[in-house]
């Protein structure tokens, strides 16, 4: 059985970085395109970034330019280099295993907060 587990989120100031990390459990990780999200109360889910098994990835238009998607198959996980937070980013961000470039698939984490402050 696939699971993901989140890390790496916390408070941080406007203009600042944090680097969150999906570390997947189950076999076969290098077939397996992964994504971030993000919510915040009240509101949908959204699409951050994904990656491929191939290594295309896919951005949404807030954040381009500013993060990065990643993925190491030797450790199994996938990462979110953020730059250049804003208080806009402020969010639950959830990791996502499967799917293809621009769909999710089935396997979600429970999310790592991220909060920034201007």
């Amino acid at each position: 059985q696939v699971q993901v587990v989140e890390s790496g989120g916390g408070s941080v100031r406007a203009g600042e970085s944090l680097t969150l990390s999906c570390v997947f459990s189950g076999v076969a990780f290098d077939i397996y395109a992964m994504g971030w999200y993000r919510q915040v109360p009240g509101k949908q889910r959204k699409l951050v970034a994904r990656i491929t098994r191939n290594y295309q990835t896919t951005y949404h238009d807030n954040v381009k330019g500013r993060f990065t998607i990643s993925r190491d198959n030797t450790k199994k996980t996938a990462y979110l280099q953020m730059n250049n937070l804003k208080t806009e980013d402020t969010a639950l961000y959830l990791c996502n295993a499967g799917g293809t470039l621009t769909s999710p698939g089935n396997t979600w984490g429970v999310g790592t907060q991220v909060t920034v402050s201007s």
